[in-house]
């Protein structure tokens, strides 16, 4: 299995508002493979947001770099960044920040026509995604007029209707009672398998480890361990 991002020696230091400095991210050094669902798991202030978002290309290192697909993309300029996340990377957020004015198909139609697929092609996408995270019956439906599960789902069908090749999602559960989170993390996992997706999330929830294939714990910044998981593969059954 190929390895498609990769951090070495990665640190990153915030000064906070007395002028001390906080170490954040203390040379990290971590690996994932292709097709796979990786966890970042911690408590609050472990570094896992800040770690995610310089894999993702959202902010910088203060040291190391970060290879994707054997690409250094720390040495990338804005433009380029906004590029490589635009086609090839996307982002689910405990948030999931949909346009709230938007039906669920519009808030998948309107991501595809950001990363610039062509008019014909939009609807017929926007309709296959929501029918593979399940929302067939609901796509005509407000954010407003969906539970927290669904909303959810609507984000993680905009995330993957450009075909990205990694999918970051920052504490996708988080909001989520138990049962509604493992149905979205049964969800990742059945992406992984059927749509040739990596995703990396983080969590500070222990019940969702089990469905990772690869955790790496973070402690203070650093990675306190890494554990690999043998994964059953699924039925195929919906999430």
């Amino acid at each position: 299995m190929s390895v498609i991002l990769r951090a070495d020696n990665v640190s990153k230091k915030f000064v906070i508002g007395d002028g001390s400095v906080v170490n954040a991210l203390s040379d990290i050094n971590l690996e994932v493979e292709s097709n796979r669902l990786v966890c970042l798991r911690g408590r609050s202030g472990s570094g896992k947001t800040t770690l995610i978002n310089i894999l993702g290309a959202l902010d910088k290192p203060d040291g190391g770099s970060v290879f994707f697909g054997g690409r250094n993309i720390t040495e990338l300029g804005p433009a380029e960044c906004d590029k490589l996340r635009r086609h090839e990377m996307a982002f689910v957020f405990q948030s999931v920040a949909l346009i709230s004015t938007m039906t669920a198909y519009e808030n998948v139609e309107f991501a595809l026509r950001l990363a610039g697929v062509p008019i014909k092609q939009r609807s017929a996408r926007a309709k296959e995604c929501l029918t593979r995270v399940g929302l067939e019956k609901r796509m005509y439906h407000r954010p407003g007029e969906l539970s927290g599960g669904e909303q959810q789902r609507v984000a993680i069908a905009r995330a993957v209707c450009h075909r990205p090749k990694i999918v970051f999602a920052d504490e996708p559960t988080a909001a989520l009672d138990t049962p509604t989170g493992l149905a979205v993390l049964k969800l990742f996992r059945d992406l992984v398998r059927d749509d040739d997706l990596t995703i990396v999330m983080t969590t500070h929830d222990e019940t969702m480890m089990e469905l990772a294939d690869t955790v790496y714990a973070l402690e203070d910044g650093k990675i306190a361990s890494a554990v690999k998981n043998d994964i059953t593969p699924s039925d195929g059954s919906q999430a």
